[in-house]
């Protein structure tokens, strides 16, 4: 299929982005953590490999050659990207009701999903290898069940049964650490 799609066949090229689209978005949504913006990335990246599929020489998996073009893609677009600019006196200046507002001891909005992403890697390194493994090949990185099971060498029911498994224990641990905050 890649060798055709190497030699400008669309259909091999329409096969190869049926195959790995799931895969493809949920990396970018990973990184940017956003729908739209992740849909988008997730066309720029088959865009991308539709310029450079002659450049594959095979000397690495495609899954492999194609989830580090797409985190290229990601990474082009955030460093593209430019932080807000914020004056230091703004935030201080009581006076101007336009600028920023500094409420002391309130909830941070801005942070509070980074401390939630935090928590949830932390919740995820807790989970026994095995539920690890499962959860982050399927809800992670997009793999349907059968793959799983071939990658792993294990039953379709056994993966299904890992992930949901890992899932409950997941719930578990974060539910435990939020009534400890």
């Amino acid at each position: 299929m890649i060798a055709r799609a190497q030699q400008g066949d669309a259909a091999a090229f329409q096969m190869l982005y049926e195959a790995h689209k799931r895969r493809v978005y949920s990396i970018c949504l990973r990184m940017v953590n956003n729908t739209a913006e992740a849909e988008d990335l997730t066309q720029e990246a088959f865009l991308q490999l539709f310029r450079k599929i002659a450049t594959f020489r095979g000397e690495s998996a495609f899954t492999t050659w194609l989830h580090r073009m797409s985190v290229n893609v990601v990474l082009m677009k955030l460093r593209k990207k430019s932080l807000p600019e914020v004056s230091l006196d703004e935030t201080l200046d009581p006076q101007n009701e336009d600028g920023p507002k500094r409420d002391i001891g309130k909830r941070d909005d801005r942070l509070a999903g980074s401390i939630d992403r935090v928590t949830l890697e932390w919740a995820i390194a807790e989970l026994p290898a095995g539920y690890r493994k499962i959860f982050v090949l399927h809800d992670v990185d997009g793999y349907e069940h059968n793959e799983i099971a071939t990658m792993i060498g294990c039953s379709i029911g056994n993966s299904k049964s890992q992930l949901h498994k890992a899932r409950m224990k997941l719930r578990e641990l974060l539910q435990q650490k939020n009534s400890r905050m």
